[in-house]
Formats: C-alpha cells, structure tokens, sequence
C-alpha cells in the first residue's frame, strides 16, 4: 500500500467532521496534517469511544470507501480498544485506548510511551515540529 498522504489526511478530517465524529490524528498521519515533512504507511486515529461515535465513526469510514465488515462494524461502534484496518484507500489504524494518551491532546506521549524504534526515532523531529508550530501558533 502507498504511503499515507496529506490529501488523504484532509478526505478524512472532512468525512469524520460531516459525521460529527470525534478523534484526533495521532502518530505520523497527525503531524503530516499539520504539515510535518514525513509521511506514514497508515493513519493512526485516537477515537472516542461512545456508542454514538462509534455509529458515526461506521458512517464515515464507509464513505471514505472501507468495506467493512458486520463484525468490524460491530468492534467499531462498542469501540474496541484496537482495530486495524486494510480494506480501504490506505491502511488505519482506530486507537480508542492510545498508550500514553488520556486525552486528545499528545501525539509525542503515545509515540514515546510505545517505544518501538521508529516511534523513538522520529521523537527528536516531532519534538522538533511541536516547538515550530508552537512558536508559529503564537
């Protein structure tokens, strides 16, 4: 599968955002949104879990053109703790319970709570990118 790219960070901020579902880009595929000059081979989204996000969230990846499944369905809507997903457009992957992450706020907290090398190697750049957006955010 091709990597991860802006224009699709953009498809699925619009799909979730017409269902009202709520999530955060998180891992790689939250920063390239921002703008971070990398990019991903999935998107890792960080996702509420309620039972009426989760229907949401059903509808708004069937419009992005994931074909999934009754029993995906089902995991997404009681918002099982992980789901990967490898029958769309690109490869996802839904977190309802992100190592490192007890709201919707740190992208670097659950890539460094993770631990696995790639994660530990793009800290210093995410890090990097926080500090730029921070200061160009003021």
């Amino acid at each position: 599968m091709p990597a991860f790219e802006y224009r699709q960070a953009e498809e699925v901020r619009d799909a979730f955002r017409r269902n009202h579902v709520r999530f955060l880009f998180i891992g790689k595929s939250g920063a390239i949104l921002l703008g971070f000059p990398d990019t991903t081979q999935d998107a890792d989204l960080f996702v509420e879990r309620s039972p009426d996000n989760g229907a949401a969230l059903v509808t708004a990846l069937r419009e992005l053109g994931f074909a999934l499944t009754d029993a995906q369905a089902a995991e997404i809507e009681r918002g099982k703790d992980f789901i990967q997903l490898k029958n769309g457009p690109f490869d996802l992957d839904l977190v309802f319970a992100p190592d490192g992450i007890e709201r919707f706020d740190d992208i670097i907290a659950s890539k460094a709570a993770t631990n696995r090398v790639k994660d530990r190697e793009s800290l210093p750049r995410l890090r990097s990118f926080r500090e730029y957006w921070m200061k160009k955010s003021r």
